[in-house]
């Protein structure tokens, strides 16, 4: 009874392999998370944040070795005055929805859109251009202020996006502004069928069997990524495993990789 008594705990969490853990959002303001998270560059400039935001954003699009400066607040004063004249676009009563508007007329080598918070779903504007280089802005409702995003995926927490319609996923998604099987916008029309052997599938024209010879999913060709099964006719992807006749339960995987891990830390 008078003995020493000790106690060593172990928190353990199960590994959830998606890399670092998303900022969460519950409870900060969108100008605390704008300076947490890397994907996301803080427009230091009170007035004219607008214009600010559009030349940081064109800057890490296009690659521009004057990004790290501008991503710090240097350099910016010179292109946001040149952006200004050339465009015509007055920002001393704040940029709206007009304003965004005649920088998207102006910016026809780009697509604009404007995110209000981090909430994916909410988006305030997307211009009509059908640019493949786009611009992404997070707007802060508290302060009436514009950021620059430079990784969209990273600022909203989410796995993969649409090129055709912009939606964020974890997942799967469907989209109808896409082909189906070439992943191409817009949706491709049928012509004249052909067949590609490579991943036994056929396509509504020539244009759409090249498409998914060079369009990727995920960081594969769509050629690689779907194919349909020689004997099964099954069509694959390839993150998912595929045996003949046979069905796979992710969730008894998951819950049996859950019981491993658990029976190996005991």
């Amino acid at each position: 009874m008078t003995d020493r008594l000790e106690v060593h705990l172990d928190h353990v969490r199960m590994p959830a392999g998606n890399g670092k853990m998303a900022e969460k959002t519950k409870g900060r303001s969108i100008s605390v998370l704008s300076a947490i998270k890397t994907s996301i560059v803080t427009v230091k400039a009170v007035f004219l944040c607008l214009a600010h935001a559009l030349i940081i954003a064109m800057a890490k699009v296009n690659d521009d070795s004057k990004f790290k400066s501008y991503r710090n607040g240097y350099g910016l004063k010179e292109p946001v005055e040149e952006l200004l004249k050339v465009s015509g676009v007055d920002l001393s009563n704040g940029g709206g929805f007009d304003e965004l508007q005649q920088f998207q007329q102006y910016l026809s080598d780009y697509k604009i859109i404007v995110f209000d918070g981090l909430n994916p779903d909410r988006v305030i504007f997307s211009g009509n251009s059908l640019s493949a280089k786009k611009l992404y802005l997070l707007y802060d409702r508290d302060n009436d202020h514009y950021n620059a995003i430079t990784n969209l995926k990273g600022a909203m927490a989410k796995r993969y996006i649409c090129n055709g319609c912009d939606t964020l996923y974890d997942k799967t998604h469907k989209c109808d502004k896409v082909c189906s099987l070439c992943t191409a916008t817009p949706p491709c029309t049928k012509d004249q069928s052909k067949y590609c052997c490579t991943c036994n599938r056929w396509f509504l024209s020539e244009k759409c069997f090249q498409n998914h010879l060079i369009l990727k999913v995920k960081g594969k060709l769509v050629c690689q990524w779907r194919q349909v099964c020689r004997n099964c006719s099954y069509l694959m992807t390839s993150d998912l495993k595929h045996e003949c006749f046979k069905k796979f339960c992710t969730f008894l995987i998951r819950n049996n990789l859950q019981a491993i891990y658990a029976t190996w830390l005991h």
